[in-house]
């Protein structure tokens, strides 16, 4: 069960090891099926440059995947790819990419708008401008486009929220969640948007659209009511999902510890997320950063994360920084319910979806390289899952050195649940 923060910090103290079972798809067995090998491989979505990171995606109406990435670590100009295969090659990217996209100081997300009135859908990309203290300063603010064509022709970027503006923030991963919100029990066209700033205050803002124009609400502090919580643990980065595949009345949040020095947090709010519950620590199966969830159509949840393992006698045995008192497993996925995460349980299994190479490793391990996660993950009618991801899965770049790129993942959890059995 739970452990509550306002417990004395100490080593181990909300963490410990995970159970549940660890599915290794970076090693395949000799014995494998012929028809589960799939599950073993993985399509490269961009490697052009030495360091590639950060994708997010989404499922177009067609079944084409389109995939936005930047053009280096946490920043740097927008990139695309487009997948019409079922995530197996990445061939097309936008062709129209807006001119304002090449100035993008964060990693690019995107989610789809789908609304109550008649109106077609929308698809909106956010890019946040943090200072990155690295002498360009930052305007403050994030930048918004938008595609009413199912992600042919995009809005230059809006920027809201800068230093002009009477509400100002500098966010950091803008949105890191966005929720469609319900009124009265039912969907409406009002939608809940998460970032947090560098001194990890997490805000929401609600976007709308009045006269077919978008309009953000200004950014407040939600969490307010558990601060101490919050900055001791850096909570950041935050997933929201709602019960029920999606149609619930509750909101479960999932956010990450910055600090390394507790397990990733959990709350949940019954109104729309006016109010959420004291945190409470994730069981060490699902602490991780930046989680990404989805349903499949049996209400599992499917929810990538970057591993950060802490149990103390785990952390001695695998990790190859003596300084830490962490280390990754690297790009996992957690399966289980949201009846799992609502009563503290492990879920049913964890899934090591590809090793991402340390720089002395020659062979996948158990220990890999944190330099991962940031999924975008689509799951399609027939329940396969694309994710992807970004991480240094083995190609080397100019200097020697292991390369990092975005890759893609195939995965149907039916099939994953062979391999269990």
């Amino acid at each position: 069960m739970f452990k509550k923060l306002k417990d004395k910090f100490e080593f181990g103290n909300g963490a410990g090891d995970y159970s549940i079972p660890l599915v290794r798809l970076d090693v395949m067995p000799a014995n494998t099926p012929d028809e589960l090998r799939y599950l073993y491989e993985f399509s490269v979505i961009d490697n052009e440059l030495d360091y590639t990171g950060h994708p997010d995606a989404i499922l177009l109406k067609d079944g084409s995947v389109l995939d936005v990435y930047p053009s280096a670590h946490g920043k740097g100009a927008i990139r695309s790819r487009i997948s019409r295969d079922g995530g197996h090659t990445y061939a097309d990217s936008i062709k129209n990419q807006p001119e304002s996209w090449q100035t993008s100081r964060e990693t690019p997300t995107v989610y789809r708008l789908e609304f109550s009135d008649g109106t077609s859908d929308k698809i909106l990309l956010t890019s946040g401008n943090p200072d990155w203290h690295d002498g360009q300063g930052t305007s403050g603010g994030f930048n918004f486009s938008l595609s009413d064509d199912e992600g042919k022709n995009w809005t230059e970027f809006e920027l809201v929220f800068s230093k002009k503006d009477k509400a100002t923030v500098i966010p950091t991963v803008a949105m890191a969640s966005l929720t469609r919100l319900k009124e009265n029990g039912k969907f409406f066209d009002k939608w809940m948007a998460f970032f947090h700033d560098a001194t990890f205050v997490n805000y929401k803002t609600i976007l709308s659209f009045v006269g077919g124009k978008p309009v953000w609400s200004d950014p407040e502090p939600y969490f307010a009511a558990h601060r101490v919580i919050e900055k001791k643990a850096n909570m950041c980065e935050v997933e929201v999902i709602r019960s029920d595949k999606g149609q619930g009345d509750e909101l479960c949040l999932i956010a990450r510890s910055n600090n390394k020095r507790y397990n990733s947090l959990i709350s949940f709010s019954r109104d729309e997320g006016k109010t959420w519950s004291e945190p409470k620590f994730v069981p060490s199966a699902l602490n991780g950063e930046r989680h990404k969830a989805d349903y499949t159509s049996d209400g599992r949840l499917f929810i990538t994360f970057r591993s950060i393992e802490r149990g103390e006698r785990k952390v001695k045995k695998h990790r190859t920084d003596k300084s830490k008192n962490w280390f990754s497993e690297g790009w996992v996925a957690w399966v289980g319910t949201y009846d799992d995460l609502k009563n503290g349980k492990e879920g049913q299994y964890r899934i090591k979806l590809a090793h991402t190479y340390l720089e002395n490793q020659t062979e996948p391990a158990l220990a890999a390289n944190a330099d991962t996660g940031y999924c975008g993950n689509v799951v399609f009618p027939d329940d396969t899952i694309v994710t992807s991801t970004y991480g240094a899965f083995g190609e080397k770049n100019s200097d020697g050195g292991y390369k990092t790129y975005v890759v893609s993942k195939i995965i149907k959890l039916s099939d994953v649940d062979k391999l269990i059995k």
